[in-house]
């Protein structure tokens, strides 16, 4: 789920150039001396206590410093950043829900329009499938992928980024890996939950398939969108639809139910998510409208990956969702299907789409160079 507003990575990123213009530290940097022996002793002795059962592990206090070792000034920023300033919200009619979105994505679109010159992608509007989406096209494609396509399910706790507050994801995988891309702009609730945005995912993998072979399209999408990717993946291979050539999930929601250890490791680490029974788990609830949270079609991370086509996830160290990405990996890899994991150091859930800092770059270049070489190949013998 990409929820934050990039407002504080920007603020953040300015302040630690600042700091190394002066030669100064930046005060996320500073290290704390090393705990004396008779202190380390006691806090030894008092968690030794405290986990001499089995059951449930405690851990005292502690502040988490800011990675430094191969981490660049701006994710150094981005982890220093406060929490998304949403994580607490949970509204509780369809006219809060509407009210909140309509806040959240305003302040998107503002800054798009830099980000799509910066990029040099165009974007509009289109309709596929009976599906409203968004065609983004780079300055140039390459002759190697003139006959691919990327399939875009953008993020958003299934609430937010609809109509073209959507895109940005789509436009950096447009930009770095030259590729057309489609984002879908699937519908959500309050007004429609669960299966609309399943529905109008596998609509738009139909109409694609009518011009462009299975085997030269992939499908993208982080969080919200990277659970829906692999839900109508699944569901693409249950009706008996050719699958994709290659899936790139990143820090996938592929469970909406509360279930993975980084759900409570992570908890209060991860600024962005920050915790599952805010938003989250009121989104969770919204979309799920009823159906229980752990079918498949609603979690896939519960239903059969056998014959998934190859796929590349991504996650950080501080991800709320660091297990849901660690639980996907492992599914496909016992079911037999290709799967690469990238995990960053420091990193909080999808902040990777910070077109200025060099870690986004580096991960929509792997996502394009696994695209470059799965996509082509036959994944349906």
């Amino acid at each position: 789920m990409n929820i934050y507003s990039n407002r504080n990575t920007l603020f953040a990123a300015i302040a630690v150039a600042a700091c190394l213009i002066l030669n100064s530290v930046p005060v996320w940097a500073q290290t704390s001396e090393p705990i004396s022996a008779a202190d380390f002793s006691r806090v030894a002795a008092a968690q030794a206590a405290a986990n001499s059962t089995p059951g449930p592990r405690t851990s005292p206090a502690r502040t988490l410093p800011v990675p430094m070792a191969d981490v660049s000034p701006q994710l150094q920023a981005a982890i220093a950043a406060p929490y998304a300033p949403i994580f607490a919200v949970r509204p509780k009619t369809s006219s809060e829900w509407q009210d909140f979105v309509t806040q959240v994505d305003g302040q998107r679109l503002k800054m798009l329009p830099a980000v799509r010159e910066g990029l040099g992608v165009s974007v509009k509007p289109i309709t596929i499938g009976g599906v409203k989406a968004f065609e983004i096209t780079p300055a140039s494609i390459p002759e190697a992928n003139r006959n691919r396509l990327v399939l875009h399910f953008h993020g958003g706790a299934y609430v937010l980024n609809g109509g073209e507050a959507g895109t940005l994801e789509g436009m950096l995988i447009a930009s770095i890996g030259k590729f057309r891309v489609i984002t879908i702009d699937y519908r959500m609730p309050p007004a429609a939950p669960f299966p609309a945005a399943l529905d109008d995912g596998i609509a738009v993998y139909r109409a694609a398939l009518k011009t462009t072979p299975a085997k030269n399209i992939a499908f993208v999408g982080t969080s919200a969108g990277a659970g829906l990717l692999m839900a109508t993946a699944l569901r693409a291979r249950d009706e008996k639809l050719p699958m994709p050539g290659a899936l790139a999930a990143g820090t996938p929601w592929v469970d909406l139910s509360k279930t993975g250890d980084s759900f409570y490791a992570n908890e209060w680490v991860d600024n962005i998510l920050v915790t599952y029974d805010g938003v989250i788990g009121a989104a969770a609830a919204l979309y799920a409208n009823g159906h229980d949270l752990k079918e498949p079609y609603v979690s896939p991370i519960y239903g059969d990956f056998a014959g998934l086509p190859p796929t590349i996830l991504t996650t950080g160290t501080r991800d709320l969702f660091l297990s849901l990405t660690v639980r996907a990996h492992r599914k496909l890899r016992r079911a037999g299907v290709e799967a690469d994991l990238n995990v960053y150091d420091g990193m909080s859930h999808g902040a990777y789409q910070d077109p200025r800092m060099p870690e986004t770059l580096e991960v929509f270049a792997d996502i394009a160079r696994f695209l470059d070489k799965k996509l082509g190949r036959d994944n349906n013998k």
